[in-house]
């Protein structure tokens, strides 16, 4: 199992400065991350830099709340797109899959895919939050908005236990037969929990610990 080739390197901290940012995108080329996450404002950089090294832009939508107006989101989406975004995260909205409201969540969903065209969407549904039955329920919501991956965790929720192996095996046995692939993030901070996840079903990582877990 290569790590690395699972890890998307993330820098998401609203302190993050330009030294911490190069050295992400420098770590990544190193370590042949499977790419790098940053905030909107940074894509562009991140483009620049990691051009040509097989390393991907990932970028954050509607982050960290998902409490925007679908709109906004797919607004967002199509800039970063367009300054080098080669995948999009977005967080559902979340209020909405509290209040049951499954057309209001796959609409949100909906609005930014179309928004994204062939651009990988990624949907974070903030795991923390939900019951099992909401994490079924929306992983079913971007399913039927045609995503391509379901997350679990923004990772910036207070006292949230981020990623769990238990959720990422549930929501890959929604989502697989309909072809989308899971991507496991927040807490991961050791390679057993990485290989955990993986064997849960997990395509791919998010975490600011890459370095460390492929380094054993």
């Amino acid at each position: 199992m290569n790590m690395n080739e699972y890890i998307e390197h993330t820098l998401l901290k609203p302190t993050a400065t330009k030294e911490a940012l190069e050295k992400l995108y420098s770590e990544a080329i190193e370590y042949k991350f499977k790419g790098v996450c940053v905030n909107p404002i940074n894509v562009r950089r991140a483009a620049e830099v990691l051009k040509n090294s097989g390393a991907k832009v990932i970028t954050v939508v509607g982050f960290p709340l998902g409490a925007m107006v679908p709109e906004a989101k797919a607004f967002e989406a199509k800039r970063a797109i367009e300054d080098g975004a080669d995948e999009v995260d977005m967080v559902l909205n979340i209020q909405a899959v509290k209040n049951a409201e499954w057309e209001v969540v796959t609409k949100d969903i909906k609005t930014v895919k179309e928004a994204c065209g062939q651009t990988i969407l990624k949907v974070i549904i903030e795991t923390d939050y939900l019951t099992k039955e909401e994490i079924v329920e929306a992983c079913k919501c971007a399913i039927a908005a045609k995503a391509d991956f379901v997350k679990t965790s923004t990772g910036f929720v207070n006292g949230g236990v981020g990623a769990k192996a238990e959720d990422v095996k549930l929501m890959y046995d929604t989502v697989k037969e309909a072809g989308l692939k899971v991507k496991a993030s927040g807490g991961i901070r050791d390679k057993e929990a990485a290989q955990a996840m993986i064997q849960a079903g997990a395509a791919s990582l998010g975490t600011s610990s890459g370095v460390k877990i492929v380094n054993g």
